[in-house]
Parts: structure tokens; C-alpha cells; sequence
């Protein structure tokens, strides 16, 4: 887009309510005030476009609490389309409906001048409101800005004369006599000075007290989200309030952790609110939107120490809301945002091309069901509210949106464009007014007296109803005369043909101007005298043997050639077709014979029927001849070669060759259609017939694959499409490069950085071609011959003290970019650059590695040209056979393979470049295990307990002993077992040993590298003595357990059905064991099979199989000892199921 040219400033704003306030010598002036702007006809850019802006916002001051509009001109004759007009309030925080109601926008457009004015109105203006504004406007691929700024004066308090505060001590005195009194003054100032304290106090950007508590207890990630809600603007003055006040936070007493603010997942994922309570005994419960949460699959309840956390499973739409959890008297809020996740488009729009009166159904399929997506029309959004004046409607089938129009009309054509927050696509909608074409034309014909005459005529379109007429006059059917309309079909039928019934038929379909006529001819006989000799003779127009008569056919129609004939006696007919003779009777091409005529009939023409004809009449007295040429004309063959030859960015050059065969008529011109690759609709380009063989078709979208076919057409009509172009697709090239600037220059190369173009396109960016010229030279030299893909260069081997310009061009498939090139011209010589050593932050203390392990360090520098890196240790060269040292511009290396002890100690790292020098120094320490403890004894014994010392050991592996590990085993089985670790002094007390068994100690030395391989084992060991026992038995009576049998639980009686086994239960007590005896009335069961005895523990069981009602009756269980017995019993009633 090119640049816009710069506007002539004239007034955009003013403030509302503030009129200026001009001196005593402007009011003497005639100058109009500056609220009364000249008109606009007298500007003398007025006329004359500036670029986009026609007029651009200006800066305003206005005083605080006053109303201010900011009013801008947008010139639509510069705009490929409708603009969309935004504001900012900086350079990222834009002005909308949600800013507040303070902000109001309007926009009018002026149709005949093309010209949008766009107006901001900001209400009450407080001192936030002050700071950079920007207008921008955009239009496709049209876009321009406009900055402006907004100052927010605050009335002073103090205004007036200072002298005027002055008063004489004297009263009714001249005002030159008495004493100056300053006392008012002090007290005014006193005043003022306590009403600027506490308008400083309560300067708060004008905004209620609520606001600040809530800024106050919001984390910082908060504050953008609730100045946005909240209308704020000023964000700089919004954080400096917050920081100069102090918030002190209340100290919960029973939450130890609370909520986080807020909270956002993901559509379908889980989420965990987790807080942490001071006492875990305390109830505590979850609310969502006041309604208290139960557990279940969705909502799970975790409780981990003082943890309590809520698991959101599978979080919908419905789950975002406010929660609360409550302990006792304290509540803790939170708010829950569930995002939805980026709609995609899986079957994007189609263009469609229909008539006027046509059913439309637009249909885009998105990758999630109940998706909200945009339905826009040339970039205007279409509602609901709107569908009920458009007659369209929305209709939602799952994943599948439709846009459908019952009836369109002419006003609904333009692009639509669906819009979802993931992606959007578009389609045009083509609108036509419906053309009927003739498929068969009425025909003349001649009938004779009495015979029937048809008229015919074929339409394109089936529902078209029509009317005849007759010399002007509509034909009304009768008893002679029939009209009919089957689909495309019309007939007029009339039988027994009158002379009154010649004249001109004509047919008219109903809303079209179109008519269709032909003309009937009565042939009136008339009966002579006629001798019986008469020579033959054929009755043409023209006929002779010289003469030929042209008939022209179109292809598919049918052909019948009638040819009276006369002679006596009747003469032989002979057909000729070109120099063969034709004598079919049937087929296709037939002869028909009568006696007074001989008739030519040809079913469906052909090319191959296109032929001159020649009928021949003989008799005795002679013979005649006639000649007819039969032309057959056809549609012509569809044209070929057809290719594309160049794209743009919405365009397409087509071009084809004309057909081989024109079908008889020359070809009067060309239609076009497109279609998307993969679609099936194809939509006209042109609707007049084209008549070159090159033709531009615009309006594409960039990125989408197209194909294009042609149709020739000539007077009889339109030829079979042509094949297909190979799918093509409208791609430009990209925008220039931008920031391009130097990163580095040596004495023959320079460094180049730059960022991507803005506008990269449909085709992607293949590379970068970096190229040069000499600063008066016009002659750009490529500095690399293959595109380089990432945003940086190094052009090699340039002329030292050369001064150059360079250049970046993008190249993609579709051409090279707009060069971005460097303003000023760079000297080719090297920068001298002090030498600096960059020292990684892990080796500015001492670098630890293990015995064997590698050390790699690599170390950054600065400095040009390239310095002199030197490596020592402790002032001597390094042994270049165990250490490896690489350097190159940037960093030098410091290897070994396989560090050892002996590679410990101080490096001296020096960067020199001539007389400047920096140097490092690198500590290094290589460590490994330790040896074992040496020494170790067991000192002293008492009780269970034993006293181990050792001594360090005498090799630390050249790293500090952290502590050690003890270990005790049994003389006996001598398994160790670890009573201490990482215990730091020498000695341990050891405890809990069992007496009776002798110990041996050993102990582990531990440093950085971990336990060391070997322990110091006790060179003698701990001995745990018994001491002696005398067990002397207390003297007491026995206690006599003997009891007589008791029963504990009874018998029950029990009422049991027949086939069904029953158990009969008592529980008996008694010592010694009683003898247990089960009787049945009286009588003693023994070992009977039906019954089984069982006692475990004293509980006794009688299990009866299968009861018949002979087993019931009264059951007895005795129980005896030597102390005594004891009886139960009970009733059995045996049942017979009925």
C-alpha cells in the first residue's frame, strides 16, 4: 500500500462546554472563534485527498470534568472496501463497548463523496483519561494510523489577583492609607493549601472506593483483566496509586493458603482448587454460585494433611462460575473461566452462482458441536434481528452451520464469510435474473385443406406458462383447436385446416420478453383439366437443372424434404445424394412416396447428412431435375490449448486456442467459468459473450486452488466445455522485509539481520536474496546465488574501505519482494572492540568433577579484531597431550578426557588484543571417594550399650568428610546392620545390644562423592554380659473353674417347611466338658444319618435334612457333668408347602 500523503492539519477536536478565553485585545478582534470552523467548501484541501485520512484527530486539551469529542474524516475512494475503524488508548489498549459508558463512538457515511467521519465522545473526563491516543484504519489490505494526544487540565483553586488578598487595618480610610493586613491571605492560603492536601489524598483517577479494594487484594496478572472490565485507561497511573498504598493483609485464622483469584482450564480437561486450612479437624465445605457441591464422578473431594482440594472432572461451559469454600465463620472466593477451545474449519464455503427465486443453503462444517462462529456479508455481521428484513435464517445440524435463503434476491449477492476463533473462510454468492433460452423454435409450415397443423416450441425452463396468439389476437382453445404444456414442451394443435386459419402464430411466455413466431401457409388445390400425355415435372421454388436451392438444419432436428410432382403418365423418382444414389424406405434417412409427391425425411441431422441432393423424374415423354444443398449447422466444438499463464494475487491470466470446427456458423464468442478444486459448482465469469482469447479473472481468494474451463458459442449456441486447466492457485509476492540493519563489519564482510515481512501471503516465503552496490552505482551485485531462509546474512569478500548499500529481497514461488534497503552506506572496516571475557556465572566459583569424568568448559568472549587467547596454571603453559584447548571468534574450549587429582588447582584464562588485555581465573577441584576410617575401637561397654572411636581417614579424596556410616553385626552370624549414618563426629554411642551376644563395629567414610569403597573395621569387639537372675514363685490358691451345665441361650421354638433343612441352636457352659444328649419327645436320638450333632466352643447344633412332618414334635438337649446337668427344649412344627 503506498504511503499516505500527509494531511493538512485542520480542527478535529473540541472540547465540550470550554470556551477559550481570550484576552482584551482578542475580544477587540473580528477573528471567528475557534468553535465556528470555516466551511469546508472553502478549505483549500477540502478537495483534494490526503491518503486515507481526509482529516485526522488532533490533540485536545481539556479541563477535567467537561465533555470532548475527537472527530476524523476517512476518504473511502482510497479503501478497496468498507473500513473498520478502532481506537487505542496507547499503543496496545483498545477502546470499545467494554471500556465504559464514559466512551461513546459514532460513524456516518457519506455515499455520494465517499467519506466515512468517525467521531470519539469521552464523557466527564478525569485525569486518567490523559496520554497518546491512535485511530487506525483498516480495509483488507489497506491499513493506516493516526496518533493524537488527550491533556486533562485541572482547574486551579487559587485564580485571581494575589494583591486582591490584601487588606488595609483602618476602615473607611483612602485604600492607600492604614496597615497591609495579612491575615485573609494566610487563611485563604491555609485553605487552599488543605484543599490541595486532600485533593492529592483522593486523587484516585476517579474511581469509587470499591474498585481500589478489589485492585488491592488482585494479584498483578488481575489488573489488566479489571481495568478492562472497569473502563481504566490510565494503567501507569493505576500502578503508581497501588504502589504508593498500603495494604494490609488480615491474617486469616483458618486458611493458611487460600484460593488464587482465578482460575482457567481448558474446555474438557480437569482442574484442582486447592486450600490449605490451619486445623484439619475443621468442617469445611464447597459452594458453586451459592449451591453447595456434593461429591460424585464430577466433583471428587481430596483430603491430604491440612490440604483440602476440590477435582473438577471434564470442565464444561457449565462449569464456569464462582466457588466458595467456607470454614466456620471464614469463606474463601475464586473464580473459574472454562475456555473453549479453538474452533476449526474442517469444510469451508463454496461459491454458489443461482437465480433470482432460487432456494440457497450455505453450508460450513467447524470441528466442535455447538460452536459459535460469524456470519458477515461484505464485511458486515449478520444477526438474528436482521434475518427477520433479509428473509435469511441460521440453522444449526451438529458440527454443520447454515446460512439458507428461501427465496434470494438480487440484494443478497455479494462474499459472505463465516468467522470463528479459530479460523475463518469465504465464498461468493452469485445472484442472476433468470434468462430463458429457446431450445426449439416454431417453424413454418404449409398445410392443405382438412389436414392438421402443429406449431411446437421447447423452452428452458419446465414451469414457464405462455399464451398464442394469432395476427394479435389471443388463441382460445376449441372443439378444432388444443394448447398444451408438457414440461418444456408448447404446443398449438389445430385440426381441419381452414383458410381463415393462415396468418402469423406467435408465443409469448408469461415475464419474459421474449416472443416466438411462424407463419401458416394454406395450399389451396385447385382441380384442372389435365390431359392424359404430360411430361414430368417437379414443383420447387427453385428448381431446373442449374439451379440449387440451399436448406440450412440444425443438428438434431429433423428434416423432411416435400416435392410435388406432376406427370402422365406418373413418372420414376430417383434420389441422389452427391453422385450416389439413395433409396432407403426406412431409418433414419428415408424416402417417403405418394402419388402426387416424393418426400426426403432425415430423423436427428448430422454432420455427415450435409450433402447436395438431387431428385430425378423420368417418364416416356421426358424427364426433370432438382437440386437441394442440405447445410447442417452445429454448436462448435468446445476451444482447446486452454492454460493458465500467470497468477497475482486475486487474479488469473487465461488463455486457449479457438476450435477446430465452428459447427457451420463462425463462433461469436467465449463464456468462462471457475470452480474451487474439489468443489462441483462451477460459477460463471462473464454473462456478455468474450470475444478475445486472453482473459483476466479477478476476485479470487489467495491460497485456494482453482480450476477454469471455456465454452465457444455461435449463432445456434454453446459448444461442450473444454477440459480443465491444471489447478492453479492466486498467490503475489510477499511485502518487503523490514528492520533491516547491520549486526556486524570486519575489514571484507558484513553481518545482516532483518524480520520477516509482514504480509508473507498464501505462498510462504521460499528465502532472502541479500545483494550489493557500490553507494553512486545503480548496479546490484547478489550475494548468494540460493535463498537463505533464516533473517541473517554474512556477505564475504568485499573491498576493505568500500562504501556500499545493501538490500533484502523475499522471493517465494510467486516472485521477488519490494527490496528493503539500508538507508545510509556501510564502510567495509574492521570495529576495534576491547577485549572482555564473559565468565559463565557456574565457574565464578570452584568447578567441582569427579576422578574420570570429562571436563568441557566452554568460556564466551569479546573483542576485535580477534584476540590472543592464552591458557595457564600457576604461570606455567598447560600440557597440551592430557588438556585440549580449541578457540574460534567467539569462545574458546577448555577439554579433558578423563579428569584426574593432579588436574586440580587455579587456570589463568588472558584475552589480549595489542596493549588491552582481560583476564579470568578458573578453579578447579577433581574429587573422589574417600578412604576408610583407620582405628576404629570399641572403647568402653556397660549394659546394652558400647562406645566406638575412630579416626578420620587418611586420605579425604581432596574433599571435606561429610559424616559417616556404622554398622553393627553378631559374632555369631556376622550380618551387618547400620546404627548410624551420616553421623559427624568420631566416636557413636551404639544401643539396644542384646546381652548375651559379642558385636564387631565397622565404619564407612563419606564425602561428596559418596561412601568409600572399603570400611574400618573394630580390631576388637563388645561383649554384652548376662547378669545373674533368682527367680523366687509367689505363693497363692488355685482358683477352682469347675461349674455345673449351664445354658447360656435356649432353645427356641421354630416352624420350619417340609424338604427344606432346618438346625435347631443352644449354647451351653460348664467345667468339666458336660456330655451332651439331643432327645426327641423323650426319646434319645443316635446315630441316625438324618441327623447331624455338632458342639464348637459350647455352641450346639442339631442340623435335620430335609424335615417331613413325622420329624416334628418336642426336641430336648441335656447336658451332664460330674457337678450336675441341665435341660432345654422346644417345639418343632413341620409345614407342607400348599
Amino acid at each position: 500500500m503506498p504511503a499516505p500523503k500527509p494531511a493538512v492539519k485542520k480542527p478535529a477536536a473540541k472540547a465540550k462546554d470550554v470556551p477559550p478565553k481570550p484576552g482584551p485585545a482578542e475580544e477587540a478582534a473580528s477573528s471567528p472563534p475557534p468553535s465556528e470552523p470555516p466551511p469546508e467548501d472553502q478549505s483549500p484541501t477540502a478537495e483534494e485527498p490526503t491518503g486515507i485520512f481526509l482529516k485526522k484527530p488532533e490533540t485536545v486539551s481539556v479541563e477535567a470534568g467537561k465533555d470532548v469529542v475527537i472527530t476524523a474524516k476517512v476518504n473511502g475512494k482510497e479503501l478497496p472496501g468498507k473500513p473498520v475503524i478502532k481506537w487505542f488508548k496507547g499503543k496496545w489498549l483498545e477502546l470499545g463497548s467494554k471500556s465504559g459508558a464514559r466512551f461513546s463512538f459514532k460513524e456516518n457515511h457519506d455515499e455520494q463523496k465517499n467519506v466515512y467521519m468517525v467521531e470519539l465522545h469521552i464523557g466527564k473526563v478525569v485525569v486518567g483519561d490523559r496520554g497518546d491516543y491512535r485511530c487506525e484504519v483498516k480495509a483488507k489490505d489497506a491499513c493506516d494510523s493516526c496518533s493524537f494526544s488527550i491533556d486533562v487540565e485541572v482547574p486551579s483553586q487559587d485564580s485571581g489577583n494575589i494583591l486582591e488578598s490584601f487588606k488595609r487595618s483602618g476602615e473607611g480610610k483612602p485604600e492607600d492609607a492604614g496597615e497591609l493586613d495579612f491575615s485573609g491571605l494566610l487563611k485563604k492560603r491555609e485553605v487552599v493549601e488543605e484543599k490541595k492536601k486532600k485533593k492529592k489524598d483522593d486523587d484516585d483517577l476517579g474511581l469509587p472506593p470499591e474498585i481500589w479494594e478489589l485492585l488491592k487484594g488482585a494479584k498483578k496478572s488481575e489488573y489488566e483483566r479489571i481495568a478492562f472490565q472497569y473502563g481504566i485507561t490510565d494503567l501507569r497511573g493505576m500502578l503508581k496509586r497501588l504502589k504508593k498504598a498500603k495494604v494490609e493483609v488480615k491474617k486469616s485464622a483458618a486458611f493458611t493458603k487460600k484460593l488464587d483469584p482465578a482460575y482457567q482450564v481448558d474446555k474438557g480437561n480437569k482442574i484442582k482448587l486447592v486450600v490449605e486450612i490451619s486445623d484439619p479437624d475443621l468442617p469445611l465445605k464447597w459452594y458453586k454460585n451459592g449451591q453447595e457441591i456434593k461429591p460424585s464422578s464430577k466433583y471428587v473431594f481430596e483430603n491430604v494433611g491440612k490440604k483440602r482440594i476440590l477435582t473438577i472432572n471434564k470442565c464444561t461451559l457449565a462449569d464456569d462460575a464462582a466457588y466458595e469454600v467456607a470454614v466456620k465463620d471464614e469463606k474463601c472466593l475464586t473464580e473459574l473461566f472454562v475456555k473453549e477451545p479453538p474452533v476449526l474449519i474442517v469444510t469451508p464455503l463454496e461459491d454458489q452462482q443461482v437465480f433470482v427465486g432460487d432456494r440457497v443453503e450455505m453450508v460450513v462444517e467447524v470441528s466442535e458441536e455447538g460452536a459459535q462462529l460469524m456470519w458477515m456479508k461484505d464485511g458486515v455481521e449478520m444477526t438474528k434481528e436482521d434475518s427477520y428484513k433479509a428473509h435469511y435464517r441460521f440453522k444449526k445440524d451438529g458440527k454443520k452451520h447454515l446460512l439458507i435463503f428461501s427465496e434470494v434476491t438480487l440484494e443478497d449477492r455479494g462474499r459472505y464469510m463465516v468467522m470463528t476463533n479459530g479460523g475463518q473462510c469465504e465464498a461468493d454468492l452469485i445472484v442472476e435474473e433468470k434468462q430463458l433460452e429457446v431450445l426449439q423454435d416454431i417453424a413454418d409450415l404449409t398445410v392443405k385443406a382438412s389436414e392438421q397443423a402443429v406449431f411446437t416450441c421447447e423452452v428452458s425452463d419446465e414451469k414457464v406458462t405462455g399464451k398464442w396468439y394469432k395476427n394479435g389476437v389471443e388463441v382460445r382453445p376449441s372443439k378444432r383447436i388444443s394448447i398444451t404444456h408438457k414440461g418444456r414442451i408448447h404446443k398449438l394443435v389445430i385440426n381441419d385446416v381452414r383458410p381463415e386459419d393462415e396468418g402469423d402464430y406467435t408465443f409469448v411466455p408469461d415475464g419474459f420478453a421474449l416472443t416466438l413466431s411462424a407463419k401458416l401457409n394454406f395450399l389451396e388445390i385447385k382441380i384442372d383439366y389435365v390431359p392424359k400425355q404430360e411430361p414430368p415435372k417437379i414443383h420447387l421454388d427453385c428448381s431446373g437443372k442449374t439451379s440449387e436451392n440451399t436448406i440450412v438444419v440444425v443438428a438434431g432436428n429433423k428434416l423432411r424434404l416435400d416435392v410435388a410432382i406432376t406427370g402422365e403418365p406418373p413418372p420414376t423418382v430417383t434420389w441422389l445424394k452427391g453422385d450416389q444414389v439413395f433409396s432407403n424406405t426406412e431409418g433414419r434417412t428415408r424416402l417417403e412416396q405418394r402419388p402426387d409427391n416424393s418426400s426426403f425425411v432425415i430423423e436427428g441431422a448430422e454432420r455427415a447428412d450435409e450433402a447436395k441432393y438431387t431428385i430425378k423424374v423420368t417418364n416416356p415423354l421426358g424427364e426433370d431435375v432438382a437440386s437441394i444443398f442440405v447445410k447442417v449447422v452445429d454448436v462448435p466444438d468446445p476451444p482447446e490449448a486452454v492454460r493458465i499463464t500467470s497468477v497475482g494475487e486475486d487474479w488469473a491470466i487465461l488463455v486457449w486456442e479457438p476450435p477446430k470446427y465452428d459447427g457451420g456458423q463462425p463462433v461469436t464468442g467465449y463464456l468462462m467459468e471457475r470452480k474451487k478444486k474439489g468443489s462441483h459448482r462451477w460459477m460463471k465469469l462473464n454473462f456478455e459473450v468474450f470475444t478475445e482469447t486472453t482473459y483476466e479473472a479477478t476476485k479470487m481468494i489467495e491460497g485456494v486452488l482453482y480450476e477454469m474451463r471455456v465454452f465457444a458459442v455461435n449463432a445456434i449456441g454453446v459448444s461442450q466445455p473444454s477440459m480443465n486447466t491444471k489447478p492453479f492457485m492466486p498467490i503475489a509476492p510477499t511485502s518487503e522485509p523490514l528492520h533491516l540493519t547491520v549486526e556486524d563489519v570486519t575489514d571484507t564482510t558484513t553481518t545482516l539481520k532483518w524480520r520477516p515481512p509482514n504480509r508473507i501471503g498464501a505462498g510462504g516465503i521460499d528465502g532472502y536474496i541479500v545483494e550489493y552496490c557500490l553507494e553512486d552505482s545503480e548496479d546490484w551485485v547478489a550475494a548468494n546465488t540460493e535463498p537463505v531462509e533464516r533473517c541473517g546474512f554474512t556477505v564475504k569478500d568485499l573491498p576493505t574501505g568500500a562504501r556500499l548499500l545493501f538490500r533484502i529481497v523475499a522471493v517465494n514461488i510467486a516472485g521477488r519482494s519490494e527490496p528493503a534497503t539500508l538507508v545510509q552506506p556501510v564502510t567495509i572496516r574492521e570495529i576495534a572492540e576491547q577485549p572482555k571475557i564473559r565468565l559463565p556465572r557456574h565457574l565464578r566459583q570452584t568447578y567441582i568433577r569427579r576422578v574420570g569424568e570429562p571436563i568441557n568448559l566452554v568460556i564466551p568472549f569479546q573483542g576485535k579484531p580477534r584476540p590472543q587467547v592464552t591458557w595457564t596454571k600457576g604461570g606455567a603453559s598447560l600440557d597440551t597431550s592430557h588438556i585440549h584447548i580449541r578457540t574460534s571468534d567467539l569462545d574458546t574450549v577448555f577439554f579433558i578426557r578423563q579428569a584426574a587429582r593432579s588436574d586440580s588447582g587455579e587456570y589463568e584464562l588472558s584475552v589480549q588484543i595489542e596493549n588491552m588485555k582481560d583476564t579470568a581465573t578458573i578453579r578447579i577441584r577433581v574429587v573422589e571417594k574417600a578412604g576408610p576410617a583407620v582405628n576404629v575401637m570399641v572403647k568402653e561397654v556397660w549394659g546394652s550399650n558400647a562406645l566406638v572411636e575412630w579416626q578420620a581417614p587418611k586420605d579425604n579424596g581432596n574433599s571435606e568428610v561429610t559424616g559417616y556410616l556404622v554398622q553393627k553385626a553378631d559374632k555369631k552370624t556376622m550380618e551387618w546392620f547400620t546404627v548410624y549414618e551420616h553421623n559427624r563426629p568420631t566416636q557413636c554411642t551404639v544401643s539396644d545390644l542384646i546381652i548375651g551376644n559379642e558385636y564387631y563395629f565397622r565404619v564407612f567414610s563419606e564425602n561428596i562423592c559418596g561412601l568409600s569403597d572399603s570400611p574400618g573395621v573394630s580390631k576388637n569387639t563388645a561383649k554384652i554380659l548376662k547378669t545373674a537372675i533368682t527367680f523366687k514363685p509367689l505363693e497363692f490358691q488355685a482358683h477352682d473353674f469347675r461349674s455345673a451345665p449351664q445354658f447360656l441361650t435356649p432353645l427356641l421354638d421354630r416352624v420350619v417347611v417340609a424338604g427344606y433343612s432346618a438346625a435347631l441352636f443352644c449354647a451351653v457352659r460348664g467345667h468339666p466338658k458336660p456330655k451332651v444328649i439331643w432327645m426327641k419327645n423323650k426319646m434319645e436320638i443316635h446315630e441316625d444319618p438324618k441327623f447331624i450333632m455338632t458342639n464348637q466352643q459350647g455352641i450346639l447344633t442339631l442340623s435335620i435334612r430335609r424335615p417331613s412332618p413325622f420329624d416334628g414334635g418336642t426336641y430336648t438337649c441335656r447336658a451332664v457333668n460330674e457337678l450336675g446337668e441341665a435341660l432345654a427344649e422346644c417345639k418343632l412344627e413341620v409345614r407342607v408347602p400348599q
